[in-house]
């Protein structure tokens, strides 16, 4: 099974995650043996077992922090077996002729996989980074398997300096997983920059990505790095990439092909030693047949290409995002979901992502009348005409209680187009709404008699 067994077991370092408890299941003795013999002495606890049946047998007498399952052992029952083994996150070892069985494996809920013939510290590798996946990640919350594929993958980009292309919808948290992907790298300890391309004027952008020098142009009264050089040794995020201008494209082309900068109106060059991540809620694909991005670009930014899913895709990180939020608004004040809460956020289907989660537990927090959040406070808008039906009969509803909410919708359409300086495409996205509904609402309020650009500016 092993490539190299002359690799000393004990000198594999061990690690924080070290004395886990690991289940191996494989029908094949000897070989389970070696794996045994090579996780016990890296200090972890280890337990085997020979079959599916025993396994499960063995799981509802016994907590395990991972399991490491030989494809060889499921041949007849399939991928989908890694469901039945509930209990702990799932790692698959395959031969290579079962390597088409690694895909389904991980659609099924498997974390990671390994292809025989492997060595000692590349399953060492595996098993540590699966183990690592469930410590807590500061500002990064991913419990499903869908998100731990996802953060598994990144781990493995990590380990290199090729260029990443993060694809996903709007409001998903792609800046979060490329920051994600720095931490992990041995660029850590280096700067982290990010530059959202749809945010700056198309005028200012070449200057902002690649510098200045005095005099370049008008009101360049000194030099001035540009996002490049602030990178210098890290990593640039460039988000929203499929907002480039096409000139622009061609200049950044340049840049990656070279790996050299020249500020505007200077003609010095600057070697740069900096990973690229790209971002886009866009599909680049379609635009280069389009004809609205480079084809030469989009080859050179998908090296390692990931994609971020949609919250609805990973439901079992809505309730942990939920949570997260309420301790980040609200910490130490106790609130709580209540039942009806928490139904209603499995239910919705959050066409704005992970942004929109956070508004509306934002909103939640402002309507609350107790510590307990209701299904009322979350004023969810498929779920608006329902809400009114959802307040106790026990308690006498104010008279001006449709009116307050109302107002605080309002104001929190206000803070959100004050955050985003009156960009309206970019505060429908944030409220996770389309813009067209945000003109109706921007016009209801105007009825209102609020002065909505007065109220920016305030």
């Amino acid at each position: 099974m092993f490539s190299d067994l002359s690799i000393k077991e004990n000198s594999i370092p061990v690690g924080v995650e070290s004395h886990a408890h690991l289940l191996f299941v494989s029908s094949s003795l000897s070989n389970g043996n070696d794996i045994e013999r090579m996780l016990l002495n890296s200090g972890y606890r280890v337990s085997c077992q020979d079959s599916i049946p025993q396994a499960r047998q063995f799981l509802s007498h016994h907590a395990v922090d991972l399991i490491l399952l030989d494809m060889a052992v499921m041949t007849e029952a399939g991928p989908s077996m890694v469901h039945e083994l509930a209990g702990a996150d799932c790692v698959i070892l395959v031969n290579e002729h079962q390597a088409y069985l690694a895909a389904e494996a991980m659609r099924a809920g498997a974390i990671d996989y390994i292809i025989k013939p492997f060595s000692p510290r590349q399953i060492i590798d595996v098993v540590r980074g699966a183990l690592r996946l469930r410590q807590a990640i500061p500002n990064l919350i991913a419990t499903s398997a869908l998100s731990l594929q996802v953060l598994q993958l990144a781990r493995r980009a990590a380990k290199s300096s090729a260029t990443i292309l993060i694809g996903g919808e709007s409001g998903t948290g792609k800046e979060r997983l490329a920051r994600y992907i720095h931490d992990m790298s041995s660029r850590a300890h280096k700067p982290f920059v990010a530059i959202n391309c749809a945010a700056i004027p198309e005028a200012m952008l070449e200057s902002i990505l690649f510098g200045h020098s005095k005099g370049a142009f008008t009101g360049a009264t000194a030099s001035q790095q540009g996002k490049f050089e602030l990178a210098q040794g890290g990593t640039l995020l460039l988000d929203e990439i499929s907002e480039l201008p096409l000139a622009l494209q061609a200049k950044l082309l340049r840049v990656l092909q070279e790996k050299e900068v020249e500020r505007l109106g200077s003609h010095q060059v600057i070697a740069l030693d900096v990973r690229i991540i790209a971002a886009s809620n866009r599909d680049l694909r379609e635009l280069v047949a389009q004809g609205e991005f480079r084809e030469d670009l989009f080859y050179r930014l998908d090296v390692l290409p990931m994609n971020w899913p949609a919250l609805r895709e990973r439901p079992d990180d809505i309730l942990p995002l939920a949570d997260y939020f309420i301790e980040r608004y609200a910490a130490q004040q106790g609130y709580r979901l209540s039942e009806s809460a928490r139904k209603q956020l499995l239910a919705y289907d959050w066409p704005g992502n992970v942004r929109e989660l956070d508004n509306v537990m934002q909103r939640a927090l402002i309507m609350a009348r107790g510590l307990h959040i209701q299904a009322v406070d979350l004023m969810l808008p498929h779920y608006a005409a329902e809400s009114d039906n959802l307040l106790p009969q026990t308690l006498a509803a104010p008279e001006g209680l449709s009116e307050t909410k109302r107002h605080a919708e309002f104001q929190f359409v206000l803070e959100t187009l004050r955050r985003f300086r009156g960009h309206r495409t970019r505060t429908a996205e944030a409220l996770g709404m389309t813009t067209r509904a945000l003109r109706y609402k921007l016009a209801a309020m105007r009825e209102q008699g609020i002065d909505i650009e007065q109220q920016i500016q305030n």
